[in-house]
């Protein structure tokens, strides 16, 4: 059986590390992270390295550790989440496997010591104290507003969902087994020390977790230890395990990841469907039955030749295409994102009010990075016919509580005629635009484009400017009624 990992020798850093970035307190941040905007906040995140090249030297390629002598920033870290937050969580009602896990690494396995129902603290503190386990806190986002924050930030900046784990290991302890994941990480550590090791990937970019046997996984490729405020990145697919010394205070970290799903595969098998659809109506011999008893056969290497035409043809279409069909990805982002960070009342982050504009008022989008375009597939159920339409989702009512926890969401969005797609563009690529000017055949179109939609189902915010006032209007069209899982 494989030995448990324990903490290497003296504590000290050994073997070779990944790019190292030490920063004084007075090069690196010195202040909370910059909110301004999504690649402001990004920039912050991995200060002082630049964002040209951690995308062209470490993104999906090899791991990056920036260790900081910042008290200031250690500070703020600490706040984002402490073991001591745990008593008011568990008074708010937190649950065994839903919201907590209680697991620790024996013998290169890890073993879940969940109890039932809801955590209760003193039960919690004990297996904590007594048998040395980890505590995995899932999404503390939902609850922690400062992590709220920096991830619906980071969602804009990627233009994918971000998740977050918080794992709390007492001293001498290990949670997890050495394992690999499917998601980019940022580890952020927050109190304690954390002793890691990093291995060479058996998989590159890998599409699933999984646990991997240390008497499998070699040497080390990086050792280090992680102290408050200091930042490590590692790519989907990098095999890692992490202990907290012997001898020190509990660790506690939070795993930031994200791009779960995101490779280019996944955008192709969202888009084919939709290009094949289209392709079909257009051209006769996708129409075309297949051979009688096609099922039935085992040896598939003509119609294998006859698939690959279909593909060369389909690739020339696509590369005239201006609009892509996008099936799922899309929406899923939008459905299921966080909404924006506001610690108003929400209700009035989205409430309209204000005249309704007209052909001389100017508008311009609101919170675009909370909205996504697309084109896709409409049955109008009146007469059943099938056409395509253009989609506006946005995810401004979207529930912080049950972000990434796999609960069914709701869409909120409009849809739109296909001949609305070049106003809709003008609108969303501009910082401003008049009413007049939208690409839209009739006067009433255009102003209809900007008026309030008062059904149950959400809208899009447009940010209106008129007569020297600015208020808020949506846009009209239908409600999006579609629910997901």
């Amino acid at each position: 059986m494989p030995k448990k990992a324990r903490p290497a020798g003296d504590g000290k850093e050994q073997g070779p590390a990944p790019k190292q970035v030490k920063v004084e307190a007075a090069c690196g941040p010195s202040s909370p992270l910059n909110f301004d905007s999504p690649s402001g906040l990004f920039e912050s995140f991995i200060s002082p390295i630049k964002t040209e090249t951690f995308f062209k030297e470490f993104w999906e390629q090899k791991p990056l550790l920036i260790q900081r002598d910042d008290p200031a920033l250690a500070t703020y870290y600490q706040s984002l989440f402490r073991l001591s937050d745990l008593k008011s969580l568990c008074s708010w009602g937190i649950y065994y496997g839903r919201d907590v896990n209680v697991c620790r690494c024996v013998h290169g396995k890890k073993k879940v010591l969940n109890k039932d129902g809801r955590v209760h603290f003193l039960q919690l503190r004990q297996d904590f104290d007594q048998k040395r386990a980890t505590i995995q806190f899932h999404q503390p986002q939902r609850f922690k507003d400062e992590l709220w924050r920096i991830q619906e930030k980071l969602e804009c900046y990627f233009g994918s969902l971000v998740g977050s784990n918080v794992y709390i290991t007492p001293a001498g302890a290990q949670g997890l087994p050495p394992h690999y994941d499917d998601v980019e990480v940022f580890i952020l550590q927050l109190e304690g020390e954390k002793h890691w090791r990093l291995y060479q990937p058996t998989v590159p970019l890998a599409r699933e977790y999984s646990v991997e046997a240390e008497d499998r996984i070699g040497r080390p490729t990086h050792e280090f230890t992680l102290k408050p405020g200091d930042l490590l990145y590692f790519p989907r697919g990098t095999i890692h395990q992490a202990d907290t010394p012997e001898g020190l205070a509990h660790s506690t970290h939070v795993t930031i990841s994200t791009y779960q799903s995101s490779s280019w595969g996944d955008f192709l098998l969202d888009t084919i469907s939709g290009l094949v659809f289209d392709t079909a109506k257009a051209d006769v011999a996708l129409r075309a039955g297949i051979p009688r008893q096609l099922l039935l056969q085992a040896e598939s290497i003509a119609v294998a030749t006859r698939l690959s035409g279909f593909l060369r043809m389909l690739a020339d279409r696509l590369e005239g295409t201006k609009e892509l069909p996008s099936a799922d990805m899309k929406k899923d982002f939008a459905m299921n994102r966080l909404p924006p960070y506001y610690m108003g009342d929400r209700a009035k982050l989205v409430a309209p009010g204000g005249q309704l504009p007209g052909l001389d008022s100017t508008v311009r989008l609101q919170f675009r990075d909370h909205v996504v375009l697309t084109v896709g597939p409409y049955q109008d159920p009146s007469d059943e016919t099938r056409g395509e339409m253009v989609y506006v989702y946005h995810s401004l009512r979207n529930r912080r509580d049950t972000h990434m926890m796999g609960n069914e969401t709701e869409s909120y969005g409009l849809r739109f005629p296909l001949s609305y797609m070049d106003a809709l563009k003008q609108i969303w690529n501009s910082s401003a635009i008049s009413v007049k000017d939208l690409k839209l055949t009739t006067d009433e179109e255009k102003q209809n484009l900007g008026f309030f939609y008062p059904g149950g189902g959400g809208g899009l915010e447009f940010k209106m400017n008129i007569q020297g006032h600015n208020t808020l209007a949506f846009v009209i069209g239908l409600p999006l009624t579609s629910r997901t899982s």
